[in-house]
């Protein structure tokens, strides 16, 4: 698809608008047509075009197959959905998407293991939080990027991960039980993956070193591993070795103290249970 330009200075969504519509006429298709042939309102896909939304993921893959246009708008849709995210989420994403190896401690369930519904209830309930204008549309978009991130999870070959959650991440439900169900039911689904480990710290452990923050610790190819920390709905990205040393012995003690990947298996299909009873 050469014959897509670039244009200096505009924003990545609207470069995916840009080139959505020069599709669109390329293929000699009026909004009402494309409309009517892919089952999405007309409405919805000016907007796309406009720049005003961000998709799925899913829209973006159908429309690369409407018109042949092989992986154009997931790549596109994948720069696009960054802009969504403040500047220092915004770099821990990009090596987010190159890390060979993830090591995350959250206090809630992790963005990347996370269902849309899921997702959707608890960002809705910060946007209301921080008050912030026209929070249907920003929640949908957040949705998106945050769900979009998942596809690494599936990658070949994928980032080998652990991810710790402490015992409150598994408690505190959401209002929705089929909601709180269905996630605690995709946890154990993706802890079967054969590059994810999930454990759960008890708190029977007592107290430690990252009680109130949650942690990420990335390795890429080659080079030394960075760190996210993230507290409050700020994030900060780490690189200095000595400190990056410091929270690699932090999370390491925490490591020690979970429970075993099995026995970690065996605390969230109770939780399952005890939700579904």
């Amino acid at each position: 698809m050469g014959e897509v330009v670039d244009a200096d200075g505009e924003s990545r969504r609207a470069e995916l608008g840009r080139t959505l519509r020069f599709l669109r006429e390329k293929a000699g298709k009026t909004l009402a047509q494309l409309s009517a042939e892919t089952a999405y309102d007309k409405s919805y896909l000016f907007r796309l075009e406009k720049g005003e939304r961000l998709s799925k993921r899913a829209v973006m893959e159908d429309l690369d197959t409407y018109y042949g246009a092989g992986d154009l708008l997931v790549r596109l849709w994948r720069d696009a959905r960054k802009e969504v995210i403040k500047d220092q989420y915004k770099a821990y994403m990009e090596l987010e998407a190159t890390a060979r190896i993830m090591w995350m401690f959250q206090l809630r369930v992790p963005g990347i293991l996370q269902t849309e519904d899921y997702a959707r209830t608890v960002l809705s309930g910060l946007s209301r939080a921080q008050a912030t204008a026209d929070n249907g549309e920003e929640v949908e978009e957040q949705v998106a990027a945050r769900v979009g991130r998942q596809e690494l999870l599936h990658r070949k070959p994928a980032p080998s991960i652990r991810a710790i959650l402490d015992e409150g991440a598994l408690r505190r439900s959401v209002p929705n039980a089929k909601v709180w169900a269905d996630q605690l039911a995709y946890l154990l689904e993706m802890a079967e993956l054969p590059s994810v480990a999930l454990q759960v710290l008890p708190y029977t452990a007592g107290v430690h070193d990252l009680m109130s923050s949650d942690l990420t610790l990335l390795w890429q190819r080659a080079g030394d591993p960075v760190a996210y920390v993230e507290g409050n709905g700020v994030g900060v990205l780490i690189d200095e070795t000595d400190k990056v040393l410091s929270f690699r012995l932090s999370y390491d003690l925490v490591r020690d103290a979970a429970l075993t990947p099995e026995e970690s298996t065996a605390f969230i299909k109770n939780r399952l249970e005890e939700c579904r009873s």
